[in-house]
Order: C-alpha cells, then structure tokens, then sequence
C-alpha cells in the first residue's frame, strides 16, 4: 500500500483527499501547516507527497527546497489556489514532480499520481544507468563518458536519465515534457528541442557521439551504442 503525505492547510481539501485516497487503496497522512509537514516529510517513508503552495509557517516552495537539498527525492505534487505561471516554474525548479491548480479533479490528481509513482519505482529500481560509453549515476548526481566527468545543470541531468531509462524507445514530445517538467507547455513551446541541443553540445558534439537521434514528426531517442 503506497503512503501518502498530504500537506494542506485548508480543513475541507485536507479531508476530501484523505478520504479520496482511502478509497483508492492508499494510506494518507496529512499536516495541516509546513512545518509539521516538512518534519514528517523528512522521515522519507511516504511513496509521494501532496504540497500546498501556500501554508503557514513554512511555504510549499521552501519545503520542497529544503527536501531537495537534503537528497530526499520522494515525488512531490503541488497545489495552488494561484493560476501563477511563476508559482508553476518556481514549484518546478525547486524541484516538484507536477503543479495542479484548484480546483481540480480528483480523476486527474489520481492519474498524475500514478504517473509520478510509477516514474519514481522505474527510477528506484537502479540508481546507475549505463548506456555505451556513458555512466549516470543518479545518487551522486553524475555523468560520465568513460572516465570524465560531464558537467549538466539539474534539467539537463533529469532530461538525460528519462532518455537513458527509455533507450531504444522513441519519445514524443509531449512524454518528455510530462516526465521531466512534470507539466504541460503550451503546443508551440520547443523547451524539449532546446534542452537537446544543449545535451548534444555536451556529449555527441564534445565525443563525436550520435546517441540522441531526432525521429522526424515524433520526437527523440536515446539509441544504446554510438
């Protein structure tokens, strides 16, 4: 039975969830101001967090941060009463799994939870992903080509082992978005294409590489030999 912090300072949603996910097979615990919530967080025994943006005493970006930073990697998914692009990226950056804004369907928060547990029970499985000469190591937060070091921000590092789980597999667009951002962008945004040419100008363009393929009107791949 997979456990749930819910994190949540109004009485009504607090106890909608709880009694939602009871009925789903999960076992929810719930605090009502951040800084119960982070102290129970902390103990890294739920399966995914429920995040409120706005508490008392300590926000939902500042528990997700302090979390972050202390390696607990534990799927956190935000709620906001504010329909805020700038909550959404900030949420994000800090290091959330997903952003959804009230109100909101249960049937939705469901499904987005089971995506996020099941991203996390795939990325659980092994910390180290190799693939070629390339070695991720998810705990030390590293890459290698043989024996040196690729320097990659958060994103880079985060959009790297999503393909490198998936090698072999072509991914849309739209899954890549899902899984890394946590997010839908807008249809026109191409954060997916930039993040990639950032990648192949740190790994195929440095070690004359071919790893990340484009497949034309889909999306990428991360092929398993060069």
């Amino acid at each position: 039975m997979k456990k749930v912090l819910i994190i949540e300072d109004e009485n009504k949603i607090s106890r909608f969830l709880q009694l939602e996910l009871e009925h789903e097979g999960y076992a929810p615990e719930t605090a009502e101001e951040g800084r119960k919530g982070y102290t129970m967080a902390q103990a890294g025994k739920y399966d995914i967090i429920i995040l409120d943006l706005m508490l008392p005493n300590l926000s939902g970006i500042e528990i997700c941060r302090r979390l972050r930073a202390e390696g607990i990697n534990t799927p956190i998914i935000m709620l906001t009463a504010k329909d805020d692009v700038s909550d959404k990226v900030t949420g994000l950056d800090v290091g959330a799994n997903d952003y959804m804004t009230k109100p909101f369907a249960i049937e939705e928060l469901l499904a987005r939870m089971r995506v996020a547990l099941k991203n996390s029970d795939k990325v659980a499985s092994s910390p180290v992903v190799k693939a070629g000469r390339l070695t991720l190591d998810r705990d030390k937060y590293e890459v290698r080509f043989d024996d040196t070091l690729i320097t990659l921000t958060k994103k880079e590092f985060e959009l790297l082992s999503y393909l490198m789980i998936n090698k072999n597999i072509v991914l849309s667009r739209e899954q890549i978005v899902e899984s890394v951002w946590g997010y839908e962008y807008e249809a026109e945004t191409n954060v997916t294409d930039v993040y990639i040419r950032y990648l192949r100008s740190k790994i195929d363009e440095v070690y004359g590489t071919n790893y990340i393929r484009t497949v034309r009107g889909v999306g990428y791949q991360f092929r398993d030999e060069e």
